[in-house]
């Protein structure tokens, strides 16, 4: 097994997380009796480059060519994607004769507010099921992998003021054909935009359930520099996320677009070399802390249940099927997970085999504890859910330990 960057050879362990489905093969009533694929979850950590990724185990074609992950289903993201549109479309002013492409586009759910602010959009999405959705939105997608034949392709209709991508960057196999289509379909002074959950929350908040196979890679700022100034694109600004736990947005342009390097750059910088990601044994630790994070969401549920107390969930997000999985955890000690895409509900959750349901279980089960699967949208499910309060009932987070509130 080589890097997926700098092609040395993978010898170090990150963490191993056993064996596992993927993460949104979501199983109908008929396939549960039927033999599921498990493959190993096991991150290494490059001793050269430093990228933390996965082997890759299944083709991309197979983990996203049926997605059951819609992002306008968050009223938090589309306010996160809202807010970008009106930034950019302020500060790059773009107007109709300008070109945003958003890389793995999904639903249209960013590309719409361009929309609205009468900018001309592209997306472009390899789920046909997803893509059918923005299309029907008046979001123009192209259907199909990224990289450099898809830009080569697309350029065609012109080159791209600003490119956007979100939560992509961890999804691909291919990093180096993946950003090196950035600079082929990006004009000679636009932008580029690039969202990922950052290494060091991962790291820092033991976030060990957002490792999952859809999830190649995991990016700290010192190897995304690396990898796009590989690709002649320099990264010269970044902003810190609240999403998804703790993510980075870069900035990057060609390099020879000359812009300078802001101070945030220099200080997430300094902050990664501080906590050690520029070696490799800063993640000496973090297996030990993901042992204990299991152990004391297992404790917390058997106690649950031998005191009477019945838990439910809410969500099915990939990393709530990486924790259940990695935990053992099935119907036993979560008899079901609720979830507001009508996509997932009526089925069930892969390996675990735990039933998704519509929301409005919850208010016919009365569960004393809701366990908040998709931790990172707490706050926005805490108040949709406020009902449960009436009844007793608690809301509970697993990740980095097990809290109550």
């Amino acid at each position: 097994m080589r890097c997926r960057f700098c092609q040395a050879p993978l010898t170090r362990t990150f963490v191993d997380l056993g064996r596992a489905p993927l993460s949104n093969a979501f199983l109908t009533a008929e396939q549960l009796r039927e033999p599921e694929p498990h493959y190993p979850l096991h991150a290494y950590i490059c001793d050269e480059c430093l990228l933390v990724q996965l082997d890759q185990f299944a083709p991309p074609e197979q983990i996203f060519g049926d997605y059951l992950y819609f992002s306008s289903y968050s009223d938090a993201w589309l306010r996160h994607a809202d807010a970008f549109a009106a930034r950019m479309t302020d500060e790059l002013r773009l107007g109709p004769g300008s070109l945003v492409v958003e890389i793995a586009s999904n639903d249209g759910y960013l590309l719409q507010y361009f929309r609205q602010r009468d900018v001309r959009v592209m997306g472009v999405e390899p789920a046909a099921n997803v893509a059918e959705v923005a299309t029907a939105r008046g979001v123009p997608t192209d259907v199909a992998f990224f990289g450099v034949a898809t830009a080569q392709r697309l350029t065609a209709a012109g080159r791209a003021d600003l490119i956007c991508a979100n939560n992509v960057l961890a999804h691909v196999p291919d990093l180096n054909d993946f950003v090196a289509g950035f600079a082929i379909l990006l004009q000679p002074f636009g932008i580029v935009t690039v969202e990922f959950p950052h290494l060091l929350r991962l790291i820092a908040d033991c976030q060990f359930d957002t490792i999952y196979h859809e999830h190649f890679s995991y990016f700290s700022l010192l190897v995304v520099d690396k990898v796009f100034a590989h690709h002649g694109l320099r990264v010269f600004d970044v902003d810190r996320l609240p999403t998804h736990g703790g993510s980075l947005r870069i900035h990057a342009c060609h390099a020879s677009a000359g812009r300078p390097r802001t101070e945030r750059f220099d200080a997430v910088l300094a902050e990664e070399r501080a906590a050690g990601l520029d070696r490799v044994d800063a993640c000496e630790r973090f297996a030990d802390a993901v042992i204990e994070a299991k152990c004391g969401l297992l404790e917390f549920l058997i106690g649950a249940r031998r005191e009477g107390k019945l838990v439910a969930g809410y969500g099915a997000p990939a990393k709530g099927n990486t924790l259940l999985n990695y935990c053992g955890i099935g119907p036993e000690l979560l008899p079901f997970t609720v979830d507001r895409s009508p996509h997932k509900q009526g089925r069930y959750l892969p390996g675990v085999q735990i039933p998704v349901r519509a929301p409005e279980s919850i208010s016919v089960a009365r569960p004393d504890y809701l366990l908040i699967l998709p931790w990172n949208l707490r706050d926005e499910i805490m108040d949709q859910m406020q009902a449960i309060r009436g009844w007793g009932g608690k809301f509970v987070v697993a990740i980095p330990r097990v809290q109550c509130f």
